[in-house]
């Protein structure tokens, strides 16, 4: 399985294509493709969902396809085989499937993969979902554990079952990272920077504290396309986590 690690500022920005046409789609990307690394294809465009990836390859874009699979091992594993024949970059599903499902998903599409010649995609693993707050986790979903423990404990399964990352939190990202190590992907939603509103996410954090975290990639949405001046909101994103990545290395390197 393909992991891709983020080289620079740029690389590290997914943006959410949470539009509801592929014209819409279209002309997000046009504007941002040299600004972002990857496009994020979500619930918003599932009806065209397929042709809004190709739609994003077509122009040059990288595709991350956020569906957050959640069925039997088999529905999934055969879902995932069409992405990869799609040239799909990073998917995802919930952990909560169940490693069966999950270990199924990677293995065949590691052999569609390579059937088809083409690079299998990062499957990533959704944690738990950025609205919820540790309230919801009890007492709701009757998980008596705080929400560090019960995301460290899904993030080791997704490593265990073949996964190459998480869908995180920034705020889980040091757990899941003592866990899983360097090499396992962390993308986190939910951030907006200290212009932006938060809407309904409740743990969000900035660019900078993502990337402190140990984040390595951050999805960013609304405060993106709802900005007047598009290019400015992600160019103030970009810089934001540049600096951050210099202050790390400086610590490194003292």
């Amino acid at each position: 399985m393909t992991v891709l690690k983020p080289k620079t500022a740029k690389d590290r920005i997914i943006l959410a294509l949470d539009v509801d046409t592929v014209e819409e789609a279209k002309e997000l990307v046009l504007e941002l493709r040299d600004y972002v690394g990857f496009f994020k294809i979500g619930l918003q465009l599932q009806s065209c969902g397929y042709e809004a990836c190709e739609a994003v390859k077509s122009l040059g874009g990288k595709v991350f396809y956020d569906m957050k699979f959640h069925d039997i091992p088999n529905t999934v594993a055969r879902a995932s085989a069409n992405l990869v024949k799609r040239g799909i970059d990073f998917f995802d599903l919930h952990i909560k499937g169940g490693s069966k499902m999950m270990s199924a998903t990677v293995r065949l599409a590691n052999e569609t993969a390579k059937k088809y010649g083409m690079e299998s995609p990062s499957i990533l693993g959704v944690t738990l979902l950025s609205s919820f707050g540790q309230k919801t986790l009890t007492q709701e979903l009757n998980v008596n554990m705080s929400i560090d423990e019960y995301v460290s404990r899904l993030a080791a399964t997704a490593r265990d079952s073949g996964l190459a990352g998480v869908v995180a939190s920034a705020s889980e990202a040091p757990v899941i990272r003592e866990e899983c190590g360097e090499d396992f992907i962390i993308v986190c939603p939910a951030v907006r920077p200290t212009w932006s509103v938060v809407n309904d996410q409740v743990r969000v954090v900035t660019p900078s504290e993502a990337v402190r975290a140990g984040v390595d990639y951050i999805v960013v949405g609304r405060p993106v396309t709802n900005a007047q001046n598009k290019t400015e909101a992600i160019e103030l994103i970009t810089q934001e986590i540049s600096d951050a990545l210099s202050v790390s290395n400086d610590i490194i390197n003292v």
